[in-house]
């Protein structure tokens, strides 16, 4: 029958121009969640290693730069390429090259050059044998060569160094520029994030922390007074720890957490609201900030005496991203710098003790439950790496009379930083 042929004509037309969809995307979109920058196209070109130092390696710097060699290895910097996640995650991306321009940033560090990218994509870059691979280098991560070494010469923040390596002042250090290559990953096509994958950089540059003086070292380089070399005079310098995503100490020191209740004490039989409140009073960016995955999660739960769930409620503080077809982030709760996220939560006071806690809980989450178990069955990630922290534990007994905790103070400058910073970016 005619309206036969019409709608099974109709079917095939949809299914033709879905698949027709398909192939375009996949043609056009990104094997990565991120584009590509002009300036990390390609690896940092290759270094010599300077006069009067026997290699790129840490180990070597650390002969002399013993304190900040020993504060390099615990930090994430040494870890970017042997992190459990990195390595699960680039292997769910099947090894691609433009991964190691931040994890191994140096051409030293890398197997291939990539030279260059035919039809401008990402996944067919164009490559050559690397004769100057250094396989022991590239386990170092984010090295000291990475930021130090130039051309054969050492750059630092000091003008009057004496060192038996040639050395250059780069005013670099004492600006947020040394962190914008790895901190500011922008967007490709058909990929539409509010800022970009990964926009730490950004953020700060558009908060408040900035006009006041503030870099990002402030907080994730702390100062501190020593020689900078061994035997060599003290200096005000900076640490090399670099705390932040993966710490849950450093999240703490940015979030303030308060519980009130709208009583001072408890009333049988009559409904009691409590309000808990999320500040970001010390973070210069968005809390929390980088990867797309990472999220806080504020819960409410009351358990009766046998541990079993009555009520609960929670939120999410996160970006919210659509991945496919395109990528589209549709909505962002998390918290800029000085403001709040709330959540409440009511629940009738028993008319006599039952045995009820209020239990309320702050988490901090690197990636999601899920995410971590596909990483595990799928990717290869073989050990068991922490992945969620948490931040801030209560338990309010709910009967009569019980006095609650009140809202705490809100600090309005970074508690990880002294209250002026100094315009040289030292402070």
């Amino acid at each position: 029958m005619p309206w036969i042929k019409s709608k099974t004509a109709l079917v095939v037309l949809i299914l033709s121009a879905i698949l027709g969809l398909y192939a375009w995307l996949s043609a056009v979109k990104s094997p990565v969640i991120f584009g590509l920058r002009e300036d990390i196209k390609q690896a940092i070109a290759y270094q010599p290693v300077p006069k009067g130092v026997d290699s790129l390696s840490a180990e070597t710097c650390g002969t002399c730069h013993r304190a900040i060699y020993e504060e390099w290895k615990t930090s994430i910097h040494s870890q970017t390429f042997t992190d459990p996640f990195f390595q699960a995650y680039w292997r769910k991306d099947k090894h691609i090259w433009v991964c190691l321009n931040c994890h191994t940033p140096l051409q030293n560090q890398q197997p291939t050059v990539v030279s260059g990218l035919r039809g401008d994509r990402v996944d067919r870059p164009l490559t050559e044998p690397n004769l100057h691979f250094d396989e022991a280098l590239q386990q170092e991560g984010v090295t000291c060569a990475v930021c130090h070494v130039r051309d054969g010469v050492i750059h630092g923040p000091f003008d009057d160094a004496v060192a038996p390596h040639p050395t250059v002042y780069d005013p670099k250090f004492r600006s947020t520029a040394i962190c914008y290559t790895c901190h500011a990953v922008p967007a490709a096509k058909l990929q539409f994030y509010n800022g970009g994958p990964c926009a730490t950089f950004l953020e700060f540059e558009a908060g408040p922390y900035k006009a006041k003086g503030y870099i990002c070292q402030t907080c994730h380089m702390p100062e501190v007074e020593r020689p900078i070399a061994e035997g060599g005079p003290i200096r005000k310098g900076r640490s090399h720890l670099w705390r932040g995503g993966h710490d849950p100490e450093q999240i703490k020191r940015a979030l303030t957490v308060a519980l009130a209740a709208d009583q001072a004490t408890l009333a049988a039989g009559k409904r009691a609201t409590w309000t808990l409140t999320l500040t970001n009073s010390g973070a210069g960016h968005m809390l929390p900030t980088g990867d797309p995955d990472r999220y806080l999660q504020a819960e409410f739960e009351v358990v009766d005496a046998a541990g079993r769930v009555l009520s609960s409620r929670s939120m999410t503080v996160k970006r919210w991203i659509l991945w496919w077809p395109v990528i589209y982030e549709y909505d962002d709760t998390r918290i800029p710098p000085f403001q709040s996220r709330d959540v409440t939560f009511s629940y009738p006071v028993p008319r006599r003790d039952e045995g009820l806690t209020l239990r309320v809980r702050v988490s901090y989450h690197i990636v999601t439950e899920g995410a971590y178990q596909r990483l595990q069955k799928k990717y290869g990630l073989t050990v068991e790496v922490p992945h969620v922290f948490t931040l801030y534990e209560e338990q309010v007994p709910l009967r009569e009379g019980t006095v609650q905790r009140q809202a705490a103070a809100r600090p309005t400058s970074p508690r990880c930083a002294p209250e002026q910073a100094h315009q040289d970016g030292m402070g």
